[in-house]
């Protein structure tokens, strides 16, 4: 009787672990997939895809958008609408590791729904707080991604098949809804912060999905083809070599499609007839053109859902800078797989720094923008460029050398990863699941398993 009543909560917690074990011990093992472990080449791969689009984010929030005759520089019309759209396609292919690279199950859905929810609330709170930045500067698009993570929750029951056409009917139609929809409000053009969340909730929700600067709705098409991505065998060369060339394609058909409908079928003529209607004046028609939108177009007529400018949300914009994050993506997993076969001060030199500054992307986009709004920069713009771009990569590898995940990464993994926790926990307590305890270590997913502290530090090794 005293032994009993001096047995503490842990002693009985791991009595219940120990059933737990032996029950599982007894169902008959189901092996996992041949390609279910996210292999060192992939995540090298995907993490120095990140560290791109972060590079060259920052390219086109600190170098002047055009040359000295007007026209807009060759970075800006390399990288402007592409390099965000990278890192949308690229969260969809996080979502997939987060789920396993499969569909999941509903009844075991709980997890992944409070992990995607907690993320979701984690960024959107981060890009909030930077809401007293300078929206010329740079749009803030974190706020925007947190509605994408909700938005995507019910895209991780659907097959891959599904995922797909549902990001085909995104990118086909998102843009038409401002065509058929009475008029929205007009957007603010400022950075969402708290403020605007407790003072016009609707109005903030309404930016960030339909008419601000990277409208939620239309971006679900990059979580979708992120997602199927994802999804894929990664590992396998002749999938990358297709993705490479889909990607392609994908960006030179949009291209193509929107030059013959402009050009050849009158749609140029067509908008600059229905300017009045547009509210635009011909300067900023011209400009809307070359350099691109806030996010959409005018709905003067239909003919400006064929414009493939940055920033347009229209179908040849959403395809075209689609295809690059998928090329960018293959190439880089196509240098991880070569990399392999190098020396291994080769790999460091080649692509681990772009990795580490991959693998911190939320802190370090964070400190540019609170470097761009800063007393700090008051350098030229290509001298500032290149001295964040040093600053980056230099830091992203010194702090992956030595704690591995980013300091705000961190913080929202611990958060995703209680959440995941608890919710699972509590759906397993719900179907009588005796002797689960939430405090035991959930299993973690194979990106999990190569992306903490520990793993981070010998991966690219």
């Amino acid at each position: 009787m005293n032994n009993t009543a001096n047995l503490s909560w842990q002693d009985l917690d791991r009595s219940a672990q120990a059933n737990m074990r032996a029950a599982e011990a007894r169902r008959p093992e189901v092996p996992p997939p041949a390609d279910a472990p996210v292999g060192r080449a992939r995540l090298l791969g995907v993490d120095a895809a990140r560290g791109v689009a972060l590079l060259t984010m920052i390219a086109v929030h600190s170098l002047p958008e055009s040359d000295a005759a007007g026209r807009p520089a060759w970075w800006f019309t390399a990288f402007a609408g592409r390099s965000s759209a990278a890192f949308a396609v690229l969260a969809g292919v996080g979502i997939a590791f987060l789920t396993e690279r499969r569909r999941v199950r509903p009844a075991a859905g709980s997890g992944v729904v409070a992990a995607l929810v907690v993320r979701a609330l984690a960024i959107g709170a981060i890009g909030l707080a930077l809401g007293y930045t300078d929206a010329s500067l740079a749009a803030v698009i974190l706020p925007s991604y947190a509605v994408m993570f909700l938005l995507a929750i019910p895209l991780v029951f659907l097959p891959t098949w599904l995922v797909a056409v549902t990001g085909v009917v995104v990118a086909a139609g998102a843009s038409a809804l401002h065509h058929v929809l009475p008029p929205l409000p007009e957007p603010s053009y400022e950075n969402p912060a708290f403020a605007h969340l407790l003072d016009s909730p609707v109005s903030l929700l309404t930016e960030l999905s339909l008419t601000g600067e990277y409208p939620a709705v239309a971006w679900l098409a990059y979580l979708c083809a992120g997602l199927v991505v994802g999804r894929l065998t990664l590992t396998r060369l002749r999938t990358l070599l297709g993705m490479l060339a889909a990607g392609v394609a994908l960006a030179a058909a949009a291209m193509a499609a929107s030059s013959v409908l402009l050009d050849r079928y009158g749609g140029l003529q067509q908008i600059t007839l229905t300017q009045p209607k547009s509210g635009l004046d011909a300067t900023e028609t011209a400009e809307l053109l070359r350099f691109g939108g806030d996010g959409n177009t005018p709905t003067s007529t239909w003919w400006w859902l064929a414009v493939d400018s940055p920033h347009t949300s229209t179908p040849p914009d959403l395809v075209g800078t689609t295809g690059t994050a998928i090329a960018l993506i293959a190439l880089m997993l196509l240098a991880g797989r070569v990399a392999r076969s190098l020396p291994r001060r080769a790999i460091s030199v080649l692509l681990v720094p772009l990795a580490a500054a991959g693998g911190m992307t939320l802190t370090l986009y964070t400190g540019h923008i609170m470097f761009i709004n800063s007393n700090v920069d008051s350098f030229a713009p290509v001298p500032g460029y290149l001295a964040q771009v040093v600053v980056i990569l230099l830091f992203a590898t010194a702090w992956w050398a030595t704690a591995g995940r980013g300091p705000l990464e961190g913080l929202v993994t611990v958060a995703t990863r209680s959440a995941r926790r608890l919710a699972t926990w509590n759906g397993r307590r719900r179907h009588g699941r005796a002797g689960m305890s939430m405090y035991t270590a959930a299993a973690p997913h194979p990106h999990e398993r190569l992306t903490g502290t520990r793993a981070t530090r010998w991966r690219y090794r």
